[in-house]
């Protein structure tokens, strides 16, 4: 409970900065603007507090009373117990930034242990110790690139089926700068390979989503190629919860791997925080932007930890960083690392595989009603989309009279795909909910059909 100074402390403290009241404290600001009136409501008790806060908690309709088929970025899975009992250890949640390796190994420790597991999810060789989500990964792993190349090569060619405000972050870090993005206006249809064409001996980087922002899967492997073979690198932005089933960037050939780590044991939480994942090969670790850390011997040949590198960051050689980004989700990465300890590789990939097959059945299930179609042909994941026969946010409105929280409104990003649906599945959802979507969408098109006649 918070207990403000009393009157007599206050008198101590003006004494010894040497103002004879509270008003002279604001001297330098004009007096039309020094007290102005906040029309603010009267004071409330803590008891009084509560139940208002819990009034408004009321009008939250929680993702554990709908049946959520959600997704575009943030999706609802199972978070076993002890991730967040672990989580909220004292050790753990207080933790500042471990810049004093002799008394932060545990912390270093969980941060390498979480480096560990995103180098094995990935394929790759070093990871850092996260960013604050997979949109500002993606843009970092631009100006990292950008870097590599000391600026000689300033072109990066972009799928349009990269997450929208992804790119949206994109162009706002990179806004005034001579880089140039290329390739958002191709054909949203078209496969990664469609982006072949744009690399030029100019271009630094090249930027696709695995699964994409549609669901879908594609082999990457040609599209390396063709990077490399232009001297560019390729950078992947990648779901996580896939990765247990599917081929790793790594295998693809990509230099630059990024995503989102949400799925990995962090809640939906309105919205975040969240944890940005990167990973790259070790020949550009110097370029990479945020924290490492690595494991060495100390003065007595016990194995130790510490943050390494540390040239790459602001804080250090501000005006040689990368990037001014020091920082990292610490807490979330944690999370994450408990997360992917407790279901290790088979407990990942079953959760992967529950997915997709259930995501499978959703699509069967609901194109087998009149007026709903796949929008694609192509291998997906555990997200799809679906054309529908009436807007989106109607279709939405009438799933919510059935305690179901309908799918992505493709409309809002892609005119093109007016009346298109994103729907993601996870483990999750069971059968029982996954036909109950396809009675309550069945509902509507009769309705529509009757409508008609």
């Amino acid at each position: 409970m918070y207990f403000s100074h009393t009157p007599a402390e206050r008198e101590a403290m003006l004494r010894t900065i040497g103002v004879k009241s509270l008003e002279d404290l604001f001297q330098a600001v004009p007096a039309a603007h020094r007290f102005p009136d906040l029309r603010l409501p009267p004071a409330l008790t803590e008891m009084e507090a509560l139940s208002e806060m819990q009034e408004y908690a009321l009008a939250n309709e929680s993702i554990q009373e709908l049946s959520s088929f959600l997704g575009a970025g943030a999706y609802h899975h199972y978070i076993p117990a002890a991730v967040d009992s672990l989580l909220r250890r004292g050790e753990f949640y207080t933790a500042y930034t471990p810049y004093q390796p002799e008394i932060s190994q545990g912390t270093l420790q969980s941060i390498f242990d979480y480096q560990s597991l995103v180098v094995a999810l990935t394929g790759m060789e070093v990871s850092n110790a996260s960013h604050y989500d997979g949109a500002t990964a993606i843009a970092e792993a631009v100006t990292m690139a950008h870097a590599n190349f000391r600026g000689k090569r300033a072109r990066v060619v972009l799928s349009p089926a990269v997450h929208p405000h992804y790119r949206q972050v994109l162009h706002t870090y990179n806004h005034g700068t001579p880089i140039e993005v290329v390739g958002e206006d191709l054909d949203l249809t078209a496969g990664p390979e469609a982006l072949i064409p744009l690399i030029d001996p100019q271009t630094a980087l090249v930027i696709v989503q695995y699964p994409d922002f549609f669901g879908r899967i594609y082999d990457l492997t040609h599209l390396a190629q063709a990077a490399h073979a232009a001297g560019a690198l390729l950078a992947v932005s990648v779901n996580p919860t896939a990765l247990g089933l599917l081929k790793t960037p790594g295998e693809f050939g990509a230099d630059i791997v990024t995503g989102e780590g949400q799925p990995l044991g962090i809640p939906l939480s309105f919205g975040g925080p969240y944890l940005g994942l990167f990973a790259t090969r070790k020949e550009y670790v110097r370029k990479m932007a945020g924290r490492l850390v690595g494991e060495t011997v100390d003065n007595r040949g016990q194995r130790a930890y510490v943050l390494t590198l540390t040239a790459r960051e602001q804080h250090i050689r501000r005006e040689k960083a990368t990037s001014n980004i020091c920082t990292n989700q610490g807490l979330m990465a944690l999370a994450a690392t408990i997360y992917m300890s407790l279901l290790g590789k088979h407990g990942l990939r079953q959760v992967a595989e529950l997915c997709y097959h259930k995501a499978h059945y959703a699509a069967q299930k609901i194109t087998a009603l009149p007026g709903y179609a796949l929008w694609s042909n192509a291998p997906f994941f555990h997200e799809f989309v679906v054309r529908c026969p009436l807007p989106v946010d109607e279709i939405n409105e009438h799933l919510l009279e059935y305690d179901i929280l309908g799918g992505y409104d493709l409309g809002q990003d892609y005119p093109q795909l007016e009346n298109h649906m994103l729907i993601a599945v996870t483990e999750m959802n069971s059968k029982e909910e996954i036909d109950r979507l396809a009675d309550a969408l069945a509902v509507l098109s009769y309705e529509e059909e009757a409508s008609y006649e």
